[in-house]
């Protein structure tokens, strides 16, 4: 079976439960908090819980933040390739929650940003792998050059997923270029998709299916030969493989917390293909996952396999 390979940054997610955001300058109290690792092991767990073998390529601190990556990791059974950096830890990314579930970040960057070419090249890719690439990866210079070098040195068969984020649109068209020269599959929300082809003066005609399937028609045709994944929360999304584009509808769902319910749904929607699930299929409990996370709080709340199979019986 194909390994799921992620690429990206393992962080930290200290979470805030909030009423509001504050003014400018002013202070809220949270009612309530926690710490769980994030990032990266959200994409790796959800894909880990459908049944893929799945590592983590990018680099892990040492210190408190990195020791609580491993273990999670190590409670997925997701193996790391790249050996732990000596001298940083971890970093944090600091969620705010509102109780609409919207989620306001700030990022900060530490030992998960110290990659290089031969630290990537301990996962070892082969044929059939899928290599995910996350946006914000592209985003820091001191990720972004030795990615890209070693995306030019896989052997021909190894399927690179992007995962673009809202930095991929920002950034200056030759990264933006080399980054889809290897890509394989686009899986974003909408809005991100909806950000590309403004970077690229396309301007979406009034189409008589969903957004999600518009912008999906729109990428496929901006990125030919690229199987292309436009999500759009509770509606579901649309998935554009050889010219055809489907609407896969969603469950919609009273969310108490949408952080990480984009990466539940791109880590089954990966573990799935990985099994040979055709996209159709496989973004359908991709939905699944996306619906359930959200009324779990926390970051990598994904469901196993067998929950995605009761949710789907319950609602067929």
């Amino acid at each position: 079976m194909p390994r799921i390979i992620h690429t990206g940054q393992a962080l930290v997610d200290a979470t805030a439960m909030i009423p509001d955001l504050p003014r400018r300058g002013q202070n809220v109290m949270a009612v309530d908090w926690n710490q769980h690792a994030g990032g990266a092991v959200n994409i790796l767990a959800a894909a880990a819980r459908s049944g893929a073998d799945c590592v983590h390529a990018g680099a892990i601190g040492t210190g408190p933040n990195g020791d609580l990556i491993r273990r999670a990791l190590d409670a997925e059974g997701v193996a790391w390739s790249a050996p732990a950096v000596p001298d940083a830890d971890t970093a944090l990314c600091v969620v705010l929650v509102e109780p609409s579930a919207e989620r306001t970040f700030v990022t900060t960057l530490g030992a998960e940003r110290r990659i290089s070419v031969d630290s990537l090249a301990t996962s070892a890719p082969v044929a059939g792998d899928l290599v995910c690439v996350t946006g914000y990866s592209l985003a820091v210079e001191d990720t972004r050059t030795p990615l890209l070098a070693w995306l030019d040195t896989l052997e021909t068969g190894v399927e690179v997923v992007l995962d673009p984020g809202a930095a991929f649109a920002t950034l200056p068209e030759a990264d933006r270029a080399t980054m889809l020269r290897h890509t394989s599959v686009w899986t974003s929300n909408q809005e991100e998709a909806d950000d590309l082809l403004a970077a690229h003066g396309v301007r979406r005609a009034d189409h008589p299916g969903s957004a999600m399937a518009d912008a999906a028609e729109a990428l496929a045709a901006l990125l030919p030969g690229l199987v292309i994944v436009v999500r759009d929360g509770r509606h579901g999304a649309a998935v554009s493989v050889g010219g055809v584009t489907t609407d896969v509808p969603g469950f919609p769902q009273e969310p108490v917390d949408t952080n990480g319910a984009g990466d539940a749904h791109t880590g089954v929607l990966l573990a799935e293909r990985a099994r040979g699930t055709d996209w159709v299929a496989a973004c359908r409990r991709a939905n699944v996952a996306g619906a359930i996370t959200v009324t779990r709080r926390g970051p990598a709340t994904a469901p196993t396999a067998s929950e995605i199979d009761a949710f789907l019986s319950a609602h067929a």
